[in-house]
């Protein structure tokens, strides 16, 4: 039989077989097209014009240090839930200046914070290893296996996940191994301190100037054997007792200060026997020194002095070593005669 002849007699049929689902299926989409249509408009949210506006000054770099899932996250909070406007630590007081505008509030006071590592290890000749770890090179892998590589089990492992998890390359290596912030680029977003799994990393005010270098909760003993020559705090107390503002607490053999206390005065460095205190302002401050006309020897100013700077018998005139003065000032809010004065 001649196939072609039955072209002609076959299409019509073939064609109204596959025409009427096509319809059909272009039918029900047309509907269910203009049906979504019709929920959008009615089901529309309508987005605060102000989320753009904040999400367009925020810095963008997502770090998280706002406490939300992003800028866009911080941004819906500041509008929807009334967020404080001066939590983006990159962006600084001229971002939450900026919001404040867009929201038609007065921006609080920010304080930078910077992140401080309350350790003195982790470098490559200043550690004391138990074994040779040759896992996945992470802190948090590392310190799962048999509570980390290293003698301290509270100190720095070494395998860089703050310097990893920082945005701005503000942390760095030194030649020894040891991590190194640069306080100039530092904007203080937490993401080091999430990323260390011993919780070494901690921020503090840029306006502070000491900080305990240690996190080891050792005994004295343990601590000076496994930490060695690196300075760790061996819960002596001595800090405690000369801080002259009861700034600083002892707690399972480590001293944390309370910064909302502490005056920076640098004394607990100057008298912590292990050096496990840091005062970047050490030498720098300015010392203090006696009037001899108004001095009348009450003696008030010698027992404060945590240093042993102040010399001179009760109703005598005084005087200050300037070799121990270490200019903490302390001398002078005791001094009912005003006798006591910054050196110029």
């Amino acid at each position: 039989m001649n196939l072609s002849l039955l072209i002609p007699i076959l299409a019509p049929s073939l064609a109204s077989d596959i025409g009427v689902p096509v319809l059909i299926i272009g039918a029900m989409g047309l509907a269910f097209g203009l049906l979504l249509a019709f929920a959008s408009k009615v089901f529309a949210v309508t987005r605060d014009p102000r989320v753009e506006e904040i999400i367009s000054v925020l810095p963008g770099a997502n770090c998280g240090g706002c406490g939300k899932a992003g800028c866009a996250g911080y941004a819906e909070a500041i509008v929807l839930q009334g967020a404080p406007v001066n939590l983006c630590t990159p962006g600084g007081p001229k971002v939450a200046q900026e919001i404040a505008k867009i929201m038609g509030t007065e921006a609080e006071a920010v304080v930078k914070k910077i992140a401080v590592i309350h350790c003195s290890t982790g470098g490559k000749d200043n550690t004391k290893w138990k074994y040779d770890y040759r896992g996945i090179e992470t802190c948090l892998s590392a310190v799962n296996i048999a509570g980390g590589p290293n003698s301290c089990s509270w100190g720095c492992v070494g395998f860089n996940d703050c310097l990893n998890a920082c945005k701005f390359d503000a942390i760095s290596v030194d030649e020894s191994g040891m991590r190194i912030i640069d306080i100039e680029k530092c904007t203080g977003c937490g993401a080091c301190v999430k990323a260390c799994p011993r919780k070494l990393i901690d921020l503090i005010s840029i306006q502070q100037n000491v900080f305990i270098k240690c996190s080891s909760k050792d005994k004295g003993p343990l601590a000076r054997q496994v930490c060695g020559t690196n300075q760790p705090c061996i819960g002596c107390g001595i800090c405690v007792k000369k801080c002259p503002q009861q700034a600083i607490t002892m707690a399972n053999n480590l001293a944390s200060i309370d910064y909302s206390k502490c005056i920076d005065c640098g004394v607990c460095a100057a008298v912590c026997p292990t050096n496990a205190i840091l005062d970047t302002l050490k030498g720098t401050r300015k010392k203090s020194e006696i009037d001899a006309e108004l001095c009348d020897g009450c003696h008030i100013c010698v027992p404060v002095c945590a240093v042993g700077a102040i010399k001179g018998e009760e109703n005598q005139k005084h005087n200050i070593d300037q070799d121990k003065c270490i200019g903490c000032g302390v001398c002078i809010t005791v001094c009912p005669k005003n006798a006591i004065k910054t050196k110029e």
